[in-house]
């Protein structure tokens, strides 16, 4: 089993646990002789639908196509816009732009919460939205109920959340459609992948066409003589996922709640460490009602200093950092196109600082981090 970081870094921003279960499963699939979508993938739809709570799941190849044919599948399109954080991965935006919606940038609530704020959603409001695309930043859950309150149909972007619930609902269940990321660096780490949940059969039905050319009937269901031939009945994409990655899916699906739990237990170690101290702040205090996944740990640095600076320094100390997110509305892709005032996103973005968090990280590494934190400050 290897849990060690790379030779880079004493702490990196993520890491992998690797063992023979994972080895294992792998090795089996390669062995089986079927590489493409087939039974594992089934299953780990199945497993991530029940985990979830959710009626149907449908798996994909990454989060990013997770969140294109959510869109694609709600009949966004040119002459729509639909709304979404400005503070989150680019993704979000570029899925929004290639299907020829316009995306409307909103804010956050503010420094303590940096989740998309209901009351600049309804500001933002047109005859011409279509969608509300919903980060849960860093895994907290964002208030749902509030943007559902608005009318248009909310695709949760799960990227950070799962496992994370409001209520006794899991993140992915709250709005019309969930999609959920499995990037090496998420919670449930698979490489590349991703999965959207729904109770909606009949968008479920049109999500899994349009994962596969718009075809009636897969190269698995061919395979086993369920058919020998298949129709087109819209133009699809090929965000299929794969027997591989399944099986790691699978295999990473059983840790989960480990994983939540260990993530919960060192983020509340940097709360206590760090939340008030050198002029640090930590968002998302105590929240009732809700259960992070602690995606990230998140700190935003006193005003005026100088992240770059402090990042080298850390950088030096082998602590590896990030941030997230720098804004979309600042990106040269988007920068041209119709502004709406950001105020409170802008006051953090030059703040926002990620420290190090993954479930098998040790205490010597947690407390490696806040020393160099401090004394760099």
């Amino acid at each position: 089993m290897r849990t060690s970081p790379p030779a880079r870094w004493l702490v990196p921003l993520s890491d992998l646990t690797v063992d023979d279960e994972l080895a294992d499963a792998v090795l089996e699939v390669v062995r089986s002789g079927w590489w493409s979508m087939g039974p594992r993938v089934e299953e780990f739809e199945r497993e991530f639908a029940a985990f979830c709570g959710a009626g149907e799941a449908v798996a994909v190849a990454n989060g990013t196509a997770a969140l294109h044919l959510s869109l694609v599948a709600l009949g966004c399109g040119p002459g729509d816009e639909v709304i979404v954080p400005s503070l989150n991965f680019v993704a979000a935006a570029n899925a929004i732009a290639v299907t020829g919606a316009e995306p409307v940038f909103c804010d956050i609530l503010g420094p303590e919460d940096l989740n998309l704020d209901p009351a600049d959603v309804e500001a933002a409001l047109t005859p011409r939205t279509k969608a509300i695309v919903a980060l849960h930043y860093a895994g907290y859950p964002c208030d749902m109920d509030a943007l559902r309150g608005l009318g248009p149909a909310v695709v949760e972007d799960a990227a950070h959340a799962p496992g994370a619930s409001a209520g006794d609902r899991m993140c992915g269940t709250l709005g019309r459609v969930g999609c959920f990321s499995f990037f090496a660096n998420k919670n449930l780490p698979v490489g590349e992948g991703g999965m959207l949940v729904t109770e909606d059969a009949e968008l479920a039905a049109r999500l899994r066409l349009l994962r596969s050319h718009g075809m009636t009937t897969l190269t698995w269901e061919r395979h086993r003589g369920h058919a020998s031939s298949y129709d087109v009945v819209v133009p699809g994409f090929n965000y299929r996922l794969d027997e591989v990655r399944a099986a790691v899916g699978l295999v990473q699906l059983g840790r989960l709640p480990d994983e939540n739990a260990a993530r919960a237990v060192i983020v509340a170690r940097y709360r206590e460490a760090l939340d008030g101290r050198g002029g640090l702040t930590m968002p998302f205090g105590v929240r009732k009602g809700v259960t992070p996944s602690h995606h990230l740990a998140v700190v935003l640095l006193p005003e005026g200093t100088d992240r770059d600076s402090v990042r080298a320094a850390l950088d030096e100390r082998g602590i590896q950092t990030s941030v997230h997110y720098p804004p979309i509305h600042a990106f040269t892709a988007y920068r041209e196109r119709p502004q709406r005032p950001l105020p409170r996103t802008d006051s953090v973005a030059g703040r926002l600082l990620t420290l190090p968090l993954y479930g098998a990280m040790s205490n010597g590494q947690l407390e490696a981090v806040v020393e160099a934190l401090l004394q760099t400050l």
